[in-house]
């Protein structure tokens, strides 16, 4: 590999270090810091968590739809990045849940840009340099472990120090940032053309529901696998480490995705990522023991380090690249913003009427939905192809 190319792939991997640091150091400790701290209650923490998967679902398309008309992608991912960073120096300001609200509401509006807009870059690039996408995706999987496991002890030392960890390294983010490969888009004519094309797109609108099906779960999980846990008798620290266990195994499947991806094709490795998913789920509604749930932690590394990488790139070769990071947006905001928000709320209605092994039993009956679709797409391109081949 030639020294530009490894430079720049050095960059990216930087980038996703210390973005997904940032959000390790803040999010997981959020809600403790907004109890114990400026004791709120848990309708008022509840609200402030809630608005970042909202705000994705409507901030995510637009962020995507103007880099893609301007082709201002990097400038807008440094702007998006440095600006999120300060405004977490918000909850540090103000004392009052509405102004808490207010500071949520306008680092979820920049911080929504963030992912998809890198996504979209990496992509693009490591597509024409001959990279595999996977050994970038996981550096950002090693920061958030890394930051759950440090903050989690700096924290009690001081529980302010989740700000400022998220502050400097979203700053020093932004700088890889201005550094990433520059990639030259062509352009669409207007900011809403670029949505139009995509839904006429037959095989793109089908994957937006695979990707609500299977990764809307996944997320969800973040916030009922601690009572799931729980409910089984486990501990804390115990949560902490099967988190991190979570967390970390998705390294290894991301680098591996590539060579997945090249033998099997990017279809079959999201039909097996979702079959995955679809184990775990019904695996947990069948109360198993805690040794077992520990154990299992690995199986989250299996779908996600898989889907996430094979998702994307399937994204990427199904539409046209001067929309590629409308595209990835408005993907993201189906899976992390709508897919997130609505399983953490019915499965909240769900574990309150009945109880959380009935969450989970839920969760497999909507991924199962994800499999079946992502089986009708494979043979869709098995029927596109065979009338090819006869033409």
């Amino acid at each position: 590999m030639e020294k530009k190319v490894k430079r720049d792939i050095l960059t990216l991997q930087g980038f996703y270090l210390f973005v997904f640091f940032g959000i390790g150091s803040l999010f997981p400790l959020l809600s403790v810091y907004l109890s114990e701290v400026e004791k709120l209650n848990g309708y008022q923490i509840g609200l402030i968590l809630s608005i970042g998967p909202v705000v994705m679902i409507f901030f995510q398309p637009f962020w995507g739809m103007l880099a893609d008309m301007k082709n201002i992608h990097n400038r807008l991912l440094t702007i998006t990045t440095s600006i999120t960073g300060f405004a977490a120096l918000g909850y540090l300001l103000f004392e009052e849940f509405l102004l808490f609200l207010i500071v949520a509401t306008f680092l979820a509006i920049f911080q929504s840009a963030i992912i998809p807009l890198s996504d979209s870059i990496s992509l693009k690039y490591t597509s024409n340099a001959g990279v595999n996408y996977g050994n970038v995706r996981l550096f950002g999987s090693l920061g958030f472990g890394l930051a759950v496991f440090v903050m989690g002890r700096l924290s009690e030392w001081n529980p302010q120090v989740i700000f400022y960890a998220f502050f400097l390294t979203l700053v020093i983010a932004a700088l890889f940032s201005k550094k990433m490969p520059k990639e030259s888009y062509d352009r669409p004519n207007s900011l809403l053309s670029g949505m139009k094309d995509l839904i006429k797109m037959k095989k793109f609108l089908v994957f937006l529901g695979v990707t609500f099906m299977i990764f809307g779960p996944n997320l969800a999980n973040n916030f009922y696998f601690s009572l799931f846990v729980e409910d089984r008798g486990g501990t804390y620290t115990g949560i902490g480490i099967a988190f991190l266990i979570a967390v970390l195994s998705e390294i290894p499947f991301m680098k591996a995705a590539g060579s997945w991806i090249h033998r099997l094709g990017l279809l079959q490795v999201a039909l097996i990522a979702s079959l995955v998913s679809l184990i775990r789920w019904v695996f947990y509604f069948t109360e198993p023991a805690l040794a077992l749930i520990y154990a299992s932690a690995v199986i989250q590394g299996f779908s996600l380090g898989l889907f996430i990488p094979a998702g994307l790139q399937y994204i990427r070769d199904i539409t046209p690249s001067h929309i590629t990071a409308t595209a990835v947006t408005i993907y993201s905001a189906v899976g992390n913003g709508l897919g997130n928000w609505f399983f953490t709320f019915i499965g909240g209605v769900i574990f309150e009427e009945f109880s959380i092994y009935v969450v989970y039993l839920f969760f497999a009956a909507l991924t199962l939905v994800g499999v079946l679709l992502t089986v009708w797409l494979l043979q869709d391109d098995k029927r596109t192809s065979a009338e090819t081949s006869i033409q």
